[in-house]
């Protein structure tokens, strides 16, 4: 896999793609947005205004304002991956967050994807 090639995509080209798989199983744009603002600390402004900036993943987790302390609580299978085995830093937080709207659209309770 070409980690720089992911890197440098458009976060407002995924994001309705998160939205997409969440709420074709009930899930609401919403719930996406808590997930997202969970992980990385944006506000509900700070988001919209990434995803209009149309940042590429790179950008939008540097520019996170602070990453979840139980990120560490985030564990599994994504597209054949062990998330708490990925090695590079970036890749694992965009895992973490393909973790969380997988486990939103799998139907599993907002508490427990929130970690709490």
């Amino acid at each position: 896999m070409n980690l720089e090639r992911v890197f440098k995509m458009k976060f407002s080209s995924v994001y309705p793609l998160y939205v997409q798989k969440a709420t074709k199983k009930g899930r609401t744009p919403e719930e996406v947005d808590t997930v997202i603002r969970w992980l990385t600390g944006y506000t509900a402004a700070g988001l919209k205004k990434q995803i209009t900036r149309e940042v590429d993943f790179r950008t939008f987790f540097d520019e996170a304002p602070a990453m979840h302390p139980n990120t560490a609580l985030i564990t599994g299978v994504v597209c054949g991956v062990r998330v708490e085995n990925v090695e590079d830093p970036l890749m694992q937080k965009i895992r973490w967050l393909d973790k969380l709207v997988d486990e939103l659209a799998k139907g599993k309770a907002m508490e427990k994807i929130l970690r709490k």
